[in-house]
């Protein structure tokens, strides 16, 4: 599996587990889907590729500011959480920033 096909499902994973764990949802919201559908394009036509570095130490900050502020969020509370709903993804991507 590719680096950017790795950072897709990690960032899908996080939005998922943030609106089934904050939101108590069990579906993703339109608002969430949406999110995860832009930061999956956004992957697909980054111009660093599979060189890419963690967005958040990214030179080229390319969110839009609604969804760069919703992310944010998203990480900021899922962040500390992925270890234990998620650990072999959250080693992965503590290691990879």
């Amino acid at each position: 599996m590719s680096r950017i096909e790795r950072e897709k499902q990690t960032v899908r994973r996080m939005i998922e587990l943030y609106c089934r764990h904050r939101l108590k949802q069990d579906t993703m919201p339109d608002e969430y889907q949406h999110l995860a559908e832009f930061a999956c394009r956004r992957l697909d036509h980054c111009k660093y590729g599979e060189h890419k570095t963690a967005c958040k130490g990214c030179p080229t900050h390319c969110y839009a500011p609604k969804e760069r502020e919703q992310i944010r969020e998203i990480m900021r509370w899922v962040g500390p959480r992925m270890i234990f709903y998620s650990p072999k993804e959250a080693i992965r991507h503590f290691f990879h920033k």
